[in-house]
């Protein structure tokens, strides 16, 4: 319904957990950061899974297995089984098997989230270079992955090895900040290479292709935190999303957004599961949501009006994504996004 208009967010006249049967959720900066839970997710997903939604979650994070996922979001009051997870992880396993034989080795350099699944697709986890992999499979190990792992790969690859990536988001948030993500340590064997990995993580196919086939989902509805992974993997998908403001975008972000990235809705946080979604309609050269109208003049973004700062964040996007149009939006935004306080 929203892939032929990336001019505006789009409105939802019900509930957004009415409208789509699957709700394909990103964890870190959606559900929980830090290993605690965001205000409001725990709630907003029970009543959503109450009223029929079926929650799925998924994660580039590969560091943690399905069973260590459910359990936590279990522990935060989301009740969630193993099935209920997809990773990562998973999706590159399964890119890996699909091209490697039974039985191959694998060096790993990541969590045992990875070597769960790689054994679950048929294939052997191995730690040192010296054990004659085949391919190197790097996902996200945690602020403790020790610096000597990165130099078993690349010895791995400079042998012949075919180098696979869960992931490549350059930062994962938690409870004291931004932090470096798998991105950025597959950068340094890429620098120590001069190798491209093969990537399964969102937002590429095989991503998708893995929730799909795990969830059976027929319209889900992709929620998440970040443009260049969430909403990117849904525009790839084909499929509808929504933003949520808990994680790595902000408001300014998401006004220069080119087509790709920009979601179908944004909302605060979870609670915008819950309800409908107002509609961002032209009028008189702007774009008004709610108490609020959206226009460009000049190489700036104007904002009038008062009301729910949020529709003022609506009415932007439909002024700076129109501009725009195939592009992305240069227009100065600062002084409209700091009028709404978000």
């Amino acid at each position: 319904m929203s892939q032929q208009d990336r001019s505006r967010p789009l409105g939802s006249g019900v509930a957004l957990s009415e409208a789509y049967d699957t709700a394909l959720l990103d964890l870190d900066g959606v559900v929980y950061a830090g290993g605690h839970a965001i205000a409001h997710a725990v709630e907003s997903l029970g009543t959503a899974r109450a009223g029929g939604m079926h929650l799925a979650y998924v994660t580039n994070n590969a560091l943690r297995t399905p069973d260590a996922v459910a359990e936590h979001l279990t522990e935060l009051g989301v009740p969630a089984e193993p099935a209920d997870v997809i990773t990562s992880a998973q999706a590159v396993a399964r890119l890996m098997s699909d091209q490697l034989p039974a039985g191959a080795k694998v060096l790993v350099v990541g969590g045992e989230g990875l070597r769960v699944a790689l054994r679950e697709r048929g294939l052997e986890p191995v730690e040192s270079a010296d054990d004659d992999p085949v391919a190197v499979a790097q996902g996200f190990g945690g602020p403790d992955l020790p610096w000597g792992r990165f130099a078993e790969a690349a010895y791995a690859i400079s042998r012949g090895a075919v180098w696979f990536a869960s992931n490549t988001d350059l930062t994962i948030p938690g409870a004291r900040g931004i932090a470096p993500g798998n991105g950025a340590a597959v950068e340094v064997v890429r620098i120590a290479t001069g190798a491209e990995p093969q990537v399964a993580g969102k937002p590429l196919p095989p991503m998708h292709r893995e929730t799909v086939l795990r969830t059976g989902a027929k319209r889900p509805l992709v929620v998440g935190d970040r443009l260049d992974t969430d909403i990117e993997g849904a525009f790839n998908g084909g499929v509808d999303s929504l933003l949520v403001l808990t994680g790595v975008t902000d408001a300014a972000q998401l006004i220069a957004a080119e087509p790709k990235y920009r979601p179908t809705y944004v909302d605060r946080d979870l609670r915008g599961l819950l309800t409908g979604q107002p509609e961002v309609t032209e009028e008189k050269g702007g774009f008004r949501c709610g108490g609020w109208t959206a226009s460009v003049r000049g190489e700036a973004l104007v904002l009038g009006g008062e009301g729910d700062a949020l529709d003022g964040l609506r009415a932007l996007c439909g002024a700076a994504w129109t501009h725009a149009g195939d592009g992305s939006c240069g227009l100065d935004a600062e002084k409209a996004v700091a009028a709404l306080g978000l």
